[in-house]
């Protein structure tokens, strides 16, 4: 069902405030629950709020890149997959892949660009290589 085995999953319920007036969930709730997933991803391999505060550093988003394949609709059951991909020395992309497990059909696969950035300097800073190794291997369910 998923590109990748074992991907970090998170579970999604499309409800009558996620659609729009096409009859179908809004893009920009997609790209919510794209982000939603990779904060969730990251809490759970360690690396939440305070975590991040305490290295000096947080991602944000360069570039995001999404492919809509197929419409979800009110009531469906969705599941938010997400790995993570490519490693540079400050940047890191990001995969995700949403899924309608009733089906088994992908409604919309997406990659992020991601850049490590200081806090105090705003500028790009080097990924820490065990931050990066953590996050090669890590998956989970929530």
């Amino acid at each position: 069902m998923f590109d990748i085995a074992n991907p970090f999953q998170l579970h999604r319920a499309a409800r009558a405030e996620h659609i729009d007036p096409s009859g179908h969930v809004n893009n920009a709730v997609y790209l919510s629950w794209l982000n939603d997933a990779a904060m969730a991803h990251s809490e759970a391999l360690g690396y939440d709020t305070m975590r991040y505060h305490e290295i000096g550093a947080v991602f944000v988003v360069r570039r995001h890149e999404i492919d809509y394949l197929r419409q979800g609709f009110e009531g469906d059951d969705l599941v938010v997959a997400t790995w993570c991909g490519e490693v540079k020395r400050s940047t890191a992309l990001r995969h995700y892949q949403i899924v309608r497990p009733a089906d088994k059909v992908t409604l919309l696969r997406a990659v992020t660009k991601w850049a490590f950035m200081g806090l105090k300097s705003g500028r790009p800073q080097r990924i820490p290589d065990d931050m990066c190794a953590v996050f090669r291997e890590g998956v989970g369910t929530l």
